[in-house]
């Protein structure tokens, strides 16, 4: 081997060994936050987990309101951390054959896997943001509804 060649060797292994880092840093990161989903959607659906949920109809209209769009923006959530979960493997089966080509590719499949987890993140703040606006609506609703009472 030449001098040059060895040195193509030496930054492709560091490549590789970045491309397996951040494969195996996201695989993580989308298991915790997988993992995370299942707890709270679990939590989410079952209103009585905390055995004091006695709550009027427009309370529960609110809370079934609120569980539906958690339950949507999980599911997106969900579709978007399996559409990683078969790019991570691409990535891997890609870096296991040590095949030139197949390590090209894995650039633009981290790519789109980096592009993936921001649309997770946005899907969070999104629904982070959802979920105060409906607080913030249903105890609007409550106070006005507690000061007619009042007033009568």
């Amino acid at each position: 081997m030449t001098p040059a060649s060895d040195m193509d060797d030496n930054a492709s292994i560091g490549h590789n060994t970045a491309a397996a880092a951040t494969a195996t840093t996201t695989t993580t990161t989308m298991v915790s936050i997988a993992t995370t989903n299942r707890r709270f959607r679990a939590a989410a659906f079952d209103p009585n987990a905390s055995g004091e949920h006695e709550a009027d109809e427009d309370t529960e209209a609110f809370s079934g309101e609120v569980w539906g769009t958690f339950a949507d923006n999980f599911r997106q959530v969900q579709s978007v951390l399996d559409r990683n979960r078969v790019l991570i493997q691409q990535v891997n089966e890609n870096h296991q054959s040590k095949i030139h080509d197949n390590m090209v590719r894995n650039v633009a499949l981290i790519q789109e896997i980096n592009g993936n987890i921001s649309k997770i993140v946005s899907l969070y703040s999104d629904l982070s943001a959802n979920f105060s606006s409906m607080f913030h609506q249903q105890n609007g609703a409550v106070d006005a509804k507690s000061n007619s009472s009042e007033g009568t």
